[in-house]
C-alpha cells in the first residue's frame, strides 16, 4: 500500500539514524503524514495502478456480458433487435458499473474517516494504551522498542501524526482521494462500453445477420485473447501464466456467449419463433 511505505519509510531511517530529537524526528514524521513532495511520484504512480485495475475491471466486463446478449439475441434473428439490445445494454451497463464504482469509493471514503475519528477518539482516552500498540508494530518488523522510542516519543507530541501512524499501520486504510470515486466511475463505465462496443460494430456492417455474428465472434475471440494475454504481463506474470490467462478469458467468454445463445434460441424456438 502507497500510504504505508510512504509513512514507515522515513520512519525507518530515523531509528537507523538514532535521531531521538523530537524536533528533526517529528518533522520527518509529519512531512510523511502529509504526502510531500518527496512521496508525490510513488503515490501518483499508485493512483495510476488503480485506474488500470478499474479500466481492466470495466473492459473485462464489457468485453463478455454485452457479447453474450448480443449473442443470444442473433438467436431471434433480427439485426435491428440486436442492435437496440446491445445498445441499451451497454449504456445501461456503463452506467451502472460506473454508479457502482463511485458509491463504493465514497461508501470507502466515508468509512475511513469514521475509523479515524475513532481512532483520534482513542488516541485521546487510552494514549497509553495506544503507546503500547506502537511498539506492538514495531516489533512485527523486529525493531526494538529501545530502537522505536524515539519515534514513538515524537509521535506523542503531534496526535494528528499518531492518529494518521495508526490508520497507516495498525488498521492499514490508505487515505481516500476526495475525487477518486468520480475518476474510478469515469474510468469503468468508458472502459465498460468500449470493451462492449468492439463484438457490435459488424451488425452495424452487416445486413445478414449470421455473418454479422460470425464476424463478432472471430473479434471477440482476438480481442479476449489478447486482452487476457495483456492483463497478465501488465501485472507482472509470466508469459507462459499469460498464455493461460488468455484462454481462461476465452473460455469465460465463449461460455456466457454459449449459454446465452442456446436460452434465448430455445425461448424463441418455445414461444413460435423463426
Amino acid at each position: 500500500m502507497a500510504s504505508t511505505s510512504n509513512v514507515f519509510t522515513p520512519l525507518l531511517g530515523n531509528i537507523k539514524r538514532k535521531h531521538t530529537d523530537t524536533p528533526a524526528t517529528l518533522a520527518s514524521l509529519s512531512k510523511a503524514s502529509q504526502g510531500q513532495t518527496e512521496h508525490t511520484a510513488a503515490e501518483r504512480h499508485s493512483k495510476i495502478g488503480d485506474y488500470l485495475g478499474d479500466a481492466i475491471l470495466g473492459f473485462a466486463d464489457g468485453l463478455t456480458v454485452p457479447f453474450a446478449l448480443t449473442a443470444g439475441l442473433s438467436a431471434v434473428g433480427s439485426i435491428r433487435v440486436v442492435i437496440v439490445g446491445g445498445l441499451a445494454e451497454l449504456f445501461a451497463g456503463a452506467i451502472s458499473m460506473g454508479l457502482g464504482a463511485w458509491l463504493a469509493a465514497e461508501s470507502d471514503r466515508k468509512s475511513y474517516y469514521v475509523e479515524e475519528a475513532r481512532e483520534r477518539q482513542e488516541v485521546d482516552d487510552c494514549p497509553d494504551k495506544e503507546e503500547e500498540e506502537i511498539y506492538e508494530i514495531f516489533d512485527q518488523y523486529h525493531i526494538s522498542r529501545d530502537a522505536a522510542r524515539g519515534v514513538v516519543d515524537a509521535l506523542k507530541v503531534n496526535k494528528d501524526c499518531w492518529v494518521q501512524f495508526m490508520m497507516d499501520f495498525e488498521l492499514q486504510l490508505p487515505r481516500p482521494c476526495s475525487n477518486a470515486g468520480w475518476i474510478s466511475a469515469i474510468v469503468i463505465a468508458i472502459s465498460y462500453f468500449m470493451g462492449g462496443l468492439l463484438p457490435m460494430i459488424p451488425y452495424f456492417i452487416y445486413s445478414e445477420i449470421m455473418d454479422a455474428l460470425y464476424t463478432s465472434i472471430a473479434i471477440t475471440i482476438l480481442v479476449l485473447l489478447g486482452f487476457g494475454y495483456a492483463k497478465a504481463i501488465a501485472i507482472g506474470q509470466t508469459k507462459k501464466d499469460a498464455c493461460f490467462s488468455a484462454v481462461q478469458m476465452l473460455f469465460v467468454g465463449t461460455l456466457a456467449a454459449g449459454a446465452s445463445y442456446a436460452i434465448v434460441k430455445g425461448v424463441n424456438a418455445k414461444m413460435g419463433g423463426a
